[in-house]
Formats: structure tokens, sequence, C-alpha cells
């Protein structure tokens, strides 16, 4: 049984967090690894979950600098 009269919890991840999760897991470590975090934070960061806001700010930076480095479609 879940719980006693306690709601499941949903965890809502943003655009940001939902493109880290479709990266590999090669170049997710590698922005783990600029972030100067572990894979595992910067996992549970794509997720959605609670991580120190510094991790989630120096992520966030990796992840926007990726983007602006890749090509754009048109």
């Amino acid at each position: 049984m879940r719980g006693f009269l306690q709601p499941a919890l949903r965890l809502r991840a943003d655009d940001l967090q939902r493109a880290f999760g479709a990266l590999s897991r090669h170049r997710r470590g590698k922005l783990a690894r600029t972030a100067h975090t572990t894979l595992v934070k910067a996992h549970q960061w794509g997720r959605g979950e609670a991580v120190a806001p510094e991790v989630a700010t120096a992520l966030e930076g990796a992840l926007k600098a990726l983007q602006a480095k890749a090509p754009k479609k048109a």
C-alpha cells in the first residue's frame, strides 16, 4: 500500500530537464563533469528531483551552452 491519506507526488521536469534526459549517457556524463558534479546528481536533476541549487544552475548553464553550440535545424 502506498501510504495513508497522502497523495501520490508526480515529478514535473521542465524543457531543459527533458532535453538532458534525451541525451546519451556519455554526453550526460560529460555535462555533469563540466558542471563539477556526479552523473547521479545530474540524472536526479534530469528527472525533476530535488538537487542543490548550485548543481541545478551549473547543469542548466552547461546544457544551454551545448544547445547554443549545436547546429540549427532548418
